[in-house]
This record gives C-alpha cells, sequence and structure tokens, in this order.
C-alpha cells in the first residue's frame, strides 16, 4: 500500500484574523463589527479565540452600540475581557465621537445639519434622550449650549420657561432646540410636534424666535423647520 509523503501545509484558522487581513490588502471598512472589536480586544483565552470573544460581547449587549452605551465595569465583568479591555474598548469609542466632530465648524449653525454635527459628539450612543438649547445670536452664532433636560429612554419633559431662560440671560436673539432618539427612530412623535408647538409659539410671545427643533441620531438627522412643523 503507497503512502502519501508529501508535506501537508498546516491547517488554516477559520478565522483569519483582522489584522493579517489589511496586511494583506482589505480595507478596515471592510471589516465586520467583531472583526473590528478583536483588534481593540485584542486577545481571547484558552478555550475562546478573540473572533468568538467578540462574537459573544456583541450578541450579550446587542451590538456595537449597546457596548458603548454599558459602563466600563459592566464591559469588564465580561468573560475574558477584564478592566484594562474594557478601558481599551471605550477608549476607541470616545476616539470615533471625537472624530465626528466637524472640522473647522465656528459655531455658525445655519442649518439642521450644522446643528447634528456640533451635538452629535455629545449625544450619541446615549441611552436616554436629552433635551437641548442653542442659544444664537443675531448672525447665527452659538452663544450657549445647554442641556436642559434628561429623560427617560422614552421621554424629556420640557417646559418654555426653562427653554428660553438661557436665551433672556444671555440675550439671544434666537434659539434652536434638539434632543436625541436613542431607538435611531427620525419620526417624531406626537409629543414632539406639541412641544414643537409649543415652544414656537412661546417663543412668538416672548420675541425670541424657536428657529428649528432638530432630533438628532446616530447616524442622521430630523428639522421640524424642514418638515414643516415650524
Amino acid at each position: 500500500m503507497e503512502t502519501d509523503n508529501t508535506i501537508k501545509p498546516p491547517i488554516l484558522s477559520r478565522y483569519l484574523l483582522p489584522v493579517q487581513k489589511c496586511q494583506e490588502g482589505a480595507e478596515i471598512r471592510s471589516l465586520s463589527d467583531q472583526e473590528l472589536l478583536a483588534v481593540i480586544v485584542g486577545t481571547g483565552t484558552r478555550d475562546r479565540d478573540v473572533i468568538d470573544l467578540s462574537t459573544a460581547m456583541l450578541r450579550s449587549f446587542g451590538g456595537l452600540g449597546g457596548i458603548a452605551s454599558a459602563g466600563l465595569r459592566e464591559v469588564a465583568r465580561n468573560r475574558g475581557i477584564g478592566f484594562t479591555k474594557a478601558v481599551r474598548i471605550h477608549a476607541a469609542f470616545e476616539m470615533g465621537r471625537r472624530v465626528v466632530t466637524a472640522p473647522g465648524l465656528d459655531g455658525h449653525l445655519d442649518s439642521p445639519g450644522a446643528v447634528w454635527k456640533l451635538l452629535l459628539p455629545q449625544m450619541a450612543c446615549l441611552d436616554r434622550e436629552e433635551f437641548r438649547v442653542l442659544v444664537l445670536n443675531n448672525k447665527n452664532r452659538l452663544l450657549k449650549n445647554a442641556m436642559i433636560s434628561a429623560g427617560t429612554i422614552s421621554e424629556a419633559i420640557v417646559h418654555p420657561r426653562e427653554v428660553f431662560r438661557d436665551a433672556i440671560r444671555e440675550s439671544g436673539a434666537a434659539v434652536i432646540v434638539a434632543h436625541n432618539h436613542p431607538t435611531g427612530e427620525l419620526t417624531p412623535s406626537r409629543e414632539d410636534i406639541r412641544t414643537t408647538q409649543r415652544l414656537a409659539e412661546a417663543g412668538r410671545i416672548v420675541g425670541i424666535p424657536v428657529l428649528d427643533h432638530v432630533i438628532i441620531t446616530n447616524v442622521s438627522y430630523f428639522s421640524f423647520k424642514e418638515g414643516g412643523y415650524i
């Protein structure tokens, strides 16, 4: 019986490590969520490689957004992570938040897109709603960015006196209000519409117009002015 004496190549891992993929020409943006997280985590455990570890984390937290909004110690409690890797993961998310700040943004808020770019680093990945007031001068330049309400994941309680208090103190000429939708849903709720109309009417009374109300999500925005509600 003949034997095969040829040298067989080693069996490759079922995963090609993300760093190796990039060395072979793949772009970073082509990596999956699991692979991106694996690059940050770095190493697995004795019985679980880094890709499996990352996949389990994404499943446990419901995706990258869930990991970003989780606390450091909550992430660190995951098997194979620990506090050092948890800090590394959160540092990567924080770099991303800082990068999305528009370069050269000078506080001139002449569009809802400019409002979104200004507020996204502060509101990205929040797990609750925040309501903010941007006080502007007569040239639509930012005088103050104030967070006036932090609500639950479904609502933020807003009163006109809170909205216009800083505008009056800062001698503002107008305001833009904004809040985030943690769910990523851009469609305004009936309460959003009622709040907007109430604030617009209050602005007409005090002589400080509400130029727009912008809903912020991680990927886009909704303008109540463009939507015909103001």
